[in-house]
């Protein structure tokens, strides 16, 4: 399903886990590098008036639906994609790098994060190498001399599936900067997912997720932040969700 605004134009173009999954595997076997975002409300929010970040999303080779917003949309129009939250797709892009003897870096968050993430990967993914971890300083810019240091890490360290944790819009920018640096390596942006896996940050109950409820947990669990985010996104769904009907194929 694709997303058209004056400013920007975003695309999903994988709809699906088997068709990620297959994705990857390929770009391993190539040796080629990749750059995976994982669109959401709250992104489709910035990308009409951060041009800056749309451009950076236009770099991104691969885009799943992360949010269960977007995948409503997507049914609405009759494209409908699978529901693929960036936290849950850590695990299973390590086991495809430990699979494909693919080493792994882990960039982003905190310090403490990393090695709480670090000690569940290895724990729960056999083989899986991690061959670095970093934590940028406050202020870290995504496309300045600390994202060129970062490149440079990689390089050295034989790294071909990094794992970001910057939050958006940084993590999705240096993805797109890095991956010309870098053109062997895998970037995925997955936000809090490294902070999940570490237990830094309590991801809603199952329960909640599945009744759709996982914005109201972490909308009280930290409310000064993700209220207003969140109030942004539910003003935008009237625009999105007429965009999607008028997505539907022709005769529908």
């Amino acid at each position: 399903m694709k997303f058209v605004s004056p400013c920007h134009s975003v695309e999903i173009n994988m709809p699906s886990r088997p068709a990620l999954f297959r994705a990857v595997r390929d770009k391993f076997a190539r040796g080629e590098g990749f750059a995976l975002a994982t669109l959401n409300l709250d992104h489709l929010t910035r990308l009409p008036i951060d041009r800056r970040f749309a451009e950076a999303y236009a770099r991104h080779d691969m885009v799943v639906a992360d949010g269960r917003p977007v995948v409503w949309l997507s049914r609405l129009a009759q494209q409908p994609v699978d529901l693929m939250p960036g936290s849950d797709l850590i695990i299973p892009l390590c086991a495809v790098a430990a699979e494909r003897g693919v080493k792994v870096a882990l960039v982003g968050s905190s310090e403490e994060a990393l090695a709480g993430a670090a000690h569940v990967l290895n724990s729960d993914v056999p083989g899986l190498e991690i061959v670095l971890q970093h934590s940028p300083p406050y202020g870290f810019d995504p496309t300045g001399a600390g994202a060129v240091a970062i490149c440079d890490m990689l390089h050295d360290s034989g790294a071909r599936l990094c794992i970001v944790a910057l939050g958006a819009p940084k993590q999705e920018e240096f993805a797109a900067f890095a991956i010309d640096r870098c053109p062997g390596v895998g970037f995925a942006s997955t936000g809090a997912g490294l902070d999940f896996l570490a237990g830094i940050q309590v991801r809603a109950p199952l329960l909640m997720r599945k009744l759709a409820l996982e914005w109201l947990w972490r909308a009280a669990q930290d409310p000064k932040r993700m209220v207003p985010r969140y109030a942004k996104c539910f003003a935008v769904l009237p625009r999105l969700t007429r965009f999607a009907w008028e997505s539907r194929p022709r005769g529908s």
